[in-house]
């Protein structure tokens, strides 16, 4: 079996695979060490770990320099949070895309909105989904295999009737033919319930304060849970954390608690 045919049969399973989000070669390490099935990057991790915001601030080859460190260090399927594809066509995507593939990445994650000047707005629909049909058909064409996980923003962009909005995209985005939906920020069990039942498509719900526990989650039919950049931000609140301890106590002990 190829990587992207386990990595596709991972969102098949009667419970949903937790996704190991990673940022460096080192956090990659110990998802793989505790026996996690797949891992994917975390965009906004990786850009901070860069010294960049996350919205495409970082240059693609700067990431993707990152990606294949990852990848060649690791045994595990890979996926890529692609944010809006870094390119502003199909075939830029489709080249980058491309690029991942031939180290070994067996999914992408794609947005439908985009930073513009530090601020995120949705991608005007009937153009986004143009674009990812062109990628799907040149991808197909040039025989690259690709789990494409949309992301839509509804709810993490906290727009009025952000459920309605975001199964009217969903349909949109089935027949253009994607691979998965993933969509950040929705948390109610009901909202994520009529999601999930509005698709045959495997939905990815993400980290959040009031997100269901995963046997909850399991139950509403969720087939993929990823953290997003929040582990990358707990920990480097806790290295804050004990250094502010080490200074106080002017002794290295807390580190040794």
């Amino acid at each position: 079996m190829t990587d992207i045919q386990f990595f596709k049969n991972l969102h098949q399973g009667k419970s949903p695979v937790f996704i190991g989000n990673v940022w460096n070669v080192q956090s990659a390490k110990v998802y793989e060490e505790l026996g996690y099935k797949a891992l994917a990057t975390s965009s906004s991790a990786v850009a901070k770990t860069l010294g960049y915001e996350d919205g495409e601030q970082m240059y693609f080859d700067e990431y993707f320099y990152m990606i294949r460190r990852i990848s060649q260090c690791t045994s595990v399927p890979l996926s890529v949070d692609l944010e809006s594809g870094y390119g502003k066509t199909a075939a830029d995507i489709v080249g980058n895309i491309t690029r991942l593939s031939k180290i070994g990445v067996v999914g992408i994650n794609i947005e439908d909105s985009a930073v513009t000047d530090g601020i995120r707005t949705f991608s005007d629909l009937d153009v986004f989904s143009d674009k990812l049909k062109a990628i799907i058909s040149q991808l197909e064409q040039s025989g690259i295999e690709m789990f494409i996980n949309v992301r839509t923003d509804p709810f993490l962009l906290n727009v009025d009737n952000a459920l309605h909005e975001t199964l009217q995209r969903i349909k949109v985005f089935e027949k253009v033919g994607v691979d998965g939906i993933f969509v950040p920020c929705i948390t109610s069990e009901s909202d994520i319930k009529q999601v999930v039942d509005s698709t045959n498509l495997p939905v990815n719900v993400m980290c959040m304060p009031e997100l269901p526990d995963f046997e909850v989650l399991a139950n509403l039919g969720v087939k993929r849970i990823t953290s997003g950049n929040f582990l990358n931000g707990y920990i480097y609140q806790n290295l804050k954390n004990i250094n502010q301890a080490i200074s106080s106590e002017k002794s290295f002990s807390p580190v040794f608690l």
